[in-house]
């Protein structure tokens, strides 16, 4: 049978137009390009933690590894161990009780959780609260799914809280989900008590659940540290994600969870189990040890570590005539650019180009964050001093 001679011409579907390649996914291209020549760009733009997981993590993994019956296929819902260390963490740290058989579901990471969540609760068509300024996959995966994003406002003259009068004055009547985040990526601000049941007490008058995004908990904090599922009624509309990646150094396991009532897991759990199998067994008992890490390891690796980085990124901050709030939280410093910039771009490209030093723009967590940027501080304090220097080097930079 003869083939015809033409071009063969497929397109992709509908969807694609809305959204764009990640933005870290594209640029680190560009980076690695720049590396390739022999530029030498250090990177203070991503949030992937650079120190390894605790000993015992680690040794877990290897041992497990080991045993021959152990690289079968696991359940969905996550092997016992690891969820009854899930509901120990959660009440260990904050004072949180889960019942690890039914309101606990493990996740390949926030990144899955938010898809499997949207596809559990949002139809094609219905509306979800995005914060603007906020995490770029909460948008990006809505409108692969067909939500309409219907953004609000955090800004800092309220300390990046949602504005809760403005909440109230708009059309929710088509509204399944809210995004939140505390403590805050990108803007660092820090999670609050009274946030949260307000959240709680907005969703449960409007029928709307909220979902807060916690990985970030342990970084650079020594008090206590704050979950919205501490709020009386919350589990009845909340649902909470948890990520190792930040909190136990362990980006690339890809291990988190997310916490709510039993129907929502269930419902939660009938997408997730037609999407993917569990996660290998010797990675989930590793994980579950790494849940028992004591006191010290979490004040030497989130506080000790973090502590002279941010300082650097203070004074990085400064060099380049940003202003921020020196009491943010996280893992990341969040500034304003000065005037004279026409946009953030300008100054970011010039730092990437001129002193060869990757920092991330604010204007890729929606429009509020377009005359801010970022800095991680996931690069050790000699590279953080070396890009110190680079900038410092710049002419007119601060000036």
């Amino acid at each position: 049978m003869k083939t015809e001679d033409k071009a063969f011409s497929i397109r992709p579907a509908d969807r694609l137009a809305d959204v764009s390649e990640y933005y870290f996914s594209r640029k680190l291209k560009e980076v690695a390009a720049m590396n390739a020549a022999g530029k030498d760009i250090i990177s203070l733009a991503i949030g992937s933690p650079d120190m390894p997981p605790s000993p015992e993590t680690i040794e877990t993994l290897c041992r497990e590894a080991q045993n021959p019956t152990a690289h079968g296929y696991q359940p969905t819902v996550g092997i016992p161990e690891l969820r009854q260390a899930m509901a120990g963490f959660y009440r260990r740290w904050f004072g949180v009780e889960l019942d690890p058989a039914t309101e606990i579901q493990p996740l390949i990471g926030s990144k899955e959780g938010i898809l499997h969540v949207t596809l559990a609760f949002v139809n094609p068509g219905d509306e979800v609260l995005v914060p603007n300024p906020g995490y770029p996959t909460y948008t990006s995966l809505s409108k692969l799914l067909g939500a309409k994003i219907v953004n609000y406002d955090l800004l800092p003259e309220n300390n990046w809280q949602p504005d809760f009068d403005a909440l109230e004055r708009m059309d929710l009547s088509r509204v399944k989900l809210l995004w939140t985040n505390y403590p805050n990526m990108p803007t660092g601000a820090k999670a609050r008590r009274e946030t949260y049941e307000r959240l709680v007490d907005f969703a449960l008058r409007h029928g709307i659940i909220v979902v807060n995004d916690n990985p970030y908990s342990f970084i650079l904090s020594q008090g206590e540290r704050i979950s919205i599922l501490q709020v009386p009624r919350a589990k009845e509309c909340c649902i909470e994600f948890n990520s190792m990646s930040k909190s136990h150094n362990m980006p690339g396991w890809r291990v988190g969870l997310l916490a709510t009532n039993a129907q929502f897991v269930q419902w939660i759990l009938k997408v997730k189990s037609n999407i993917d199998s569990g996660t290998f067994r010797a990675l989930q008992l590793a994980a579950a040890q790494a849940y028992d890490n004591t006191d010290l390891w979490h004040r030497q690796a989130n506080v000790e570590t973090y502590t002279p980085r941010r300082r650097y990124a203070e004074e990085i901050m400064q060099a380049l005539g940003c202003q921020f709030d020196p009491q943010q939280t996280g893992m990341f410093l969040w500034g304003r650019i000065p005037d004279r910039y026409t946009d953030v771009e300008e100054l970011t490209e010039r730092v990437l180009h001129e002193a060869r030093v990757f920092i991330t723009p604010g204007f890729i967590f929606g429009s509020n964050g377009k005359r801010y940027i970022r800095i991680s501080l996931c690069a050790k304090e000699e590279k953080m001093q070396e890009a110190l220097r680079r900038i410092k080097r710049l002419k007119e930079v601060s000036g």
